[in-house]
């Protein structure tokens, strides 16, 4: 679409892809887009993209953590976040992941994100509804050469934006904030800072100042997982980066996640993976996730 050549133009900053572009006379300039297949057992550690990104899922599902909050997707879901906002993205266990990646920026025009979004991540579910028809033809155009094409990405994202924009109207709540969002948010907090060790129920209650039949449900609702789960999530996450960045063995990773017995370890890992931490080394060192990032897959 762009007179790139081989340049990734997402790995630049916004400012920096400007002379690659070429036919591009007024944003939104989009760096990126494309319907992604993931393989078994692949996922994107924490990192920062350059770009803003909106990620729909097409198939499957995936648990995606932005700014630190877990958002577990389903076919038709829409995630947007901003530029340099952390984030990763992991497959689950036994459902496939197929997901359309958009990455684009606004060049030196302010993208009012705030405004459209609400500081939101999660835009709604959109199977069956236009966006996922605008989607497509957004790929296909994109593979395309000339600069009706190109016209026809752009003014195709500006409608996706718009409906995203207007779904998050229609789903934001009226009224105050719900009582208990900012306990639920000291809960999660508090689990990230302890999750490498037992953390009770009791703990949480005191934290939060709420029951526990009251707090569960709640933070659910939020996170989008349970905060037992959020924790194991929290341990996967942490194992599979410890794995790949060091040269720890599985015993030493699984005391530095929270597990005395590296049996229990392993079989929590391959419960929630599909794969034992060694094979899982194997099978990125071999080259096939890193392979999947360096060309900017999702």
């Amino acid at each position: 679409m762009s007179d790139s050549g081989k340049v990734d133009l997402y790995s630049l900053s916004p400012q920096d892809t400007i002379p690659y572009m070429e036919n591009y006379h007024f944003p939104p300039y989009i760096t990126l887009a494309h319907t992604f297949n993931a393989p078994k057992g692949w996922h994107i550690p924490t990192r920062y993209l350059k770009h803003y990104a909106l990620q729909y899922v097409a198939a499957g599902a995936a648990d995606y953590e932005i700014g630190g909050r877990v958002y577990r997707t389903v076919k038709g879901d829409i995630v947007v976040h901003r530029p340099q906002e952390s984030n990763s993205i992991y497959t689950i266990e036994g459902q496939p992941y197929v997901c359309v990646s958009l990455l684009f920026h606004f060049g030196a025009s302010e993208f009012p994100f705030e405004a459209l979004f609400a500081h939101g991540h999660y835009c709604g579910n959109y199977a069956d509804h236009p966006v996922d028809r605008l989607l497509t033809q957004l790929v296909t155009h994109y593979q395309q050469p000339g600069l009706e094409n190109l016209m026809i990405c752009q003014g195709l994202l500006l409608q996706v934006l718009a409906h995203l924009s207007q779904g998050k109207q229609e789903q934001a709540p009226s009224g105050k904030q719900h009582p208990g969002k900012a306990k639920i948010i000291l809960v999660k907090n508090y689990i990230h800072e302890h999750f490498n060790r037992t953390i009770q129920f009791e703990e949480l209650e005191a934290v939060a100042a709420l029951s526990r039949s009251y707090m569960i449900p709640l933070f659910r609702n939020t996170f989008g997982l349970s905060p037992m789960q959020y924790q194991i999530w929290l341990r996967v996450k942490a194992a599979k980066e410890l794995a790949i960045q060091t040269e720890l063995s599985v015993s030493e990773i699984a005391d530095r996640v929270g597990y005395a017995d590296v049996h229990a370890f392993g079989k929590m890992f391959k419960k929630k993976t599909g794969h034992s931490l060694t094979d899982y080394c194997a099978t990125m060192t071999t080259g096939v996730g890193k392979l999947d990032r360096s060309r900017g897959s999702y």
